[in-house]
């Protein structure tokens, strides 16, 4: 008799940025096109913009508590618009926020490994398969079409979709309510402890990957396991 392993989960809900693309090589390219457009040749706006979000522009990395990592595209507009003010008043957010989804719409993309046959062999084991991000659904819709993997996706939501944003748990349940799933049979993956605390809050499994800002000392208190990146996903499904 063959030992066919028992399946551990319906659906896996995967974060964006951080999970499905490696953040800093994702989002420094984009972080230095906006501060371009921003500081209009001014040393040290362009400046005010890279501390507003928290961006080391030699580097091109992020720091841990950047608002860009976690929080909502409006959240993020309004720290880069505190960031900058102006003596002819402070920054109009909608249209910064605008800017920043129009740019991230064209980033370019860094997947930690081949999203089509990984997505793949997930779909092949019967599993439902979403995505929730605190980025647009605007954004997340070109960025995955972009990777040519949208077609994979049953369920793609940004922080304006109407479910709310994480860490709150709702665009999670959201998720397992159109799909009829049981919560506890779902596991959110993702790089930060949002996504974990959303997973944990929403009676999720949770499974943190290495390939966005935080470590694994940041993560694993939250996460029922932590993988290097998604690729780990099928052995560990494996597992008993």
């Amino acid at each position: 008799m063959v030992n066919v392993p028992v399946r551990k989960l319906d659906a896996l809900l995967f974060d964006k940025d951080g999970t499905l693309f490696e953040f800093h090589a994702t989002w420094s390219a984009w972080a230095h096109e906006l501060i371009d457009c921003l500081a209009g040749g001014d040393p040290a706006r362009g400046l005010a913009v890279a501390e507003a979000m928290a961006f080391d522009s030699t580097t091109g990395h992020f720091h841990p508590e950047s608002p860009i990592i976690a929080q909502t595209n409006r959240e993020a507009a309004e720290c880069i618009a505190c960031g900058l003010g102006s003596a002819d008043g402070p920054p109009d957010i909608a249209a910064l926020e605008a800017l920043m989804t129009e740019l991230a719409a064209r980033a370019p993309l860094a997947p930690p490994v081949p999203l089509v046959p990984l997505l793949d062999v997930l779909r092949a084991r019967g599993l439902i398969l979403g995505v929730m991000t605190n980025d647009s659904e605007t954004a997340a819709h070109a960025q995955l079409q972009t990777a040519g993997v949208a077609a994979h996706f049953d369920f793609i939501a940004g922080f304006d979709s109407g479910f709310g944003a994480k860490p709150d748990p709702d665009p999670l349940l959201a998720f397992a309510r159109v799909h009829r799933l049981n919560p506890a049979r779902v596991a959110m993956v993702g790089d930060s402890a949002h996504d974990l605390i959303a997973g944990r809050a929403a009676g999720m499994q949770t499974l943190a990957v290495l390939t966005g800002v935080a470590g694994h000392d940041d993560l694993v208190s939250l996460a029922d396991a932590v993988l290097p990146d998604i690729g780990a996903l099928p052995g560990w499904l494996d597992r008993p």
